[in-house]
């Protein structure tokens, strides 16, 4: 396809609301020269710290480099991460005005220590609860009043409870009235009856497990690779949408579409230095293509672009509108 600057104008205008479990990531960076003489560890010098918007946060600020009108729905706890994403997403450009804030649940929190490109530990906080009723009338209120002035919706599931069957129920009903697009980067760990919504889009992993079928790892191409065929006539089925993408990884990404025939498109990828966030950014900017008016295909072919370029990064990374320019020349 044909990615100009007048596209990304077209990006520009779209207006994005990320509904899922959001997170803060803490990087800390450092070089390894000893190992403790308190336990067989090692040391760690920190030479640098940061923080990112992560999971469905994550999603959002991969959107806003492209797009201004970026909203963020999810569940943050009353204590300083809160505050800290909050910071970020407001200088990131994101709105986290629709973010609901639990009283005793803290923000999900991941801190990695990395030494040499290398990650040595990951220290998580969090508990998990299931949305309540509560959670869900505040969040279908705040979505009527947020759904006039968007063009589409972003479900990102991490199974951390905040996305739920009534929850997803809610937001196809609101997006229906609306006329929304509505994708989805499911989880594995929380199965739900996606009918209602545009896309799905589980990475491979995910896909096999959510057909309930083996993954053979067979040598042959995409388009020849009779179980992933398989997958994708399975899950169109199952979960009664229109569409579904697969994310290959180093295969790049495989389109099914009820009533046509699957579609592959190679990866673009050059290098690849780190996968986290990959997903999130394959989701973001086929959802921002899609609500743009592209089709299908052509979203896909821009998630991918989008995807190769942050996988040659290091850390939660995202792209900007002249990377993915220069990715299409």
């Amino acid at each position: 396809m044909n990615f100009t600057r007048n596209c990304l104008g077209s990006l520009a205008k779209c207006r994005i609301l990320v509904v899922g479990d959001v997170m803060l990531d803490h990087f800390i960076w450092g070089h390894v020269r000893r190992i403790s003489p308190e336990a067989p560890v090692p040391i760690v010098e920190v030479t640098k710290e940061e923080f990112y918007p992560g999971g469905a946060a994550n999603v959002a600020r991969n959107i806003s480099p492209f797009s201004s009108h970026t909203h963020l729905m999810g569940r943050v706890g009353k204590d300083m991460a809160a505050d800290k994403l909050r910071a970020l997403l407001i200088e990131d450009q994101v709105d986290p005005a629709p973010l609901l804030v639990h009283e005793t649940l803290p923000t999900i929190s991941k801190a990695r220590v990395v030494a040499r490109q290398q990650q040595i530990v990951r220290v998580d906080r969090e508990k998990l609860l299931p949305q309540t009723d509560d959670e869900l009338a505040e969040v279908g209120q705040r979505l009527r009043k947020l759904a006039p002035n968007l063009d589409a919706i972003i479900l990102e599931d991490y199974g951390k409870g905040f996305i739920t069957e009534k929850l997803m129920q809610l937001v196809a009903k609101i997006a229906a009235e609306h006329k929304l697009i509505v994708t989805v980067d499911p989880s594995p760990r929380n199965p739900l009856p996606w009918a209602g919504v545009s896309l799905v889009k589980p990475n491979r992993l995910e896909a096999f497990a959510a057909a309930g079928l083996e993954d053979h790892l067979l040598p042959e191409v995409p388009l020849e690779n009779k179980d992933l065929l398989e997958v994708g006539r399975v899950l169109l089925a199952k979960w009664n949408v229109a569409s579904v993408l697969v994310t290959l990884g180093e295969q790049g990404m495989m389109l099914f579409e009820r009533d046509k025939a699957p579609h592959h498109i190679p990866t673009r990828a050059r290098e690849v230095f780190d996968v986290s966030g990959a997903g999130d950014t394959a989701i973001a900017l086929l959802t921002l293509a899609l609500a743009a008016g592209f089709t299908l295909q052509d979203a896909a072919e821009i998630s991918n672009h989008a995807s190769g370029i942050v996988v040659g990064k290091l850390g939660t990374a995202t792209l900007t509108p002249d990377e993915l320019l220069a990715a299409f020349e």
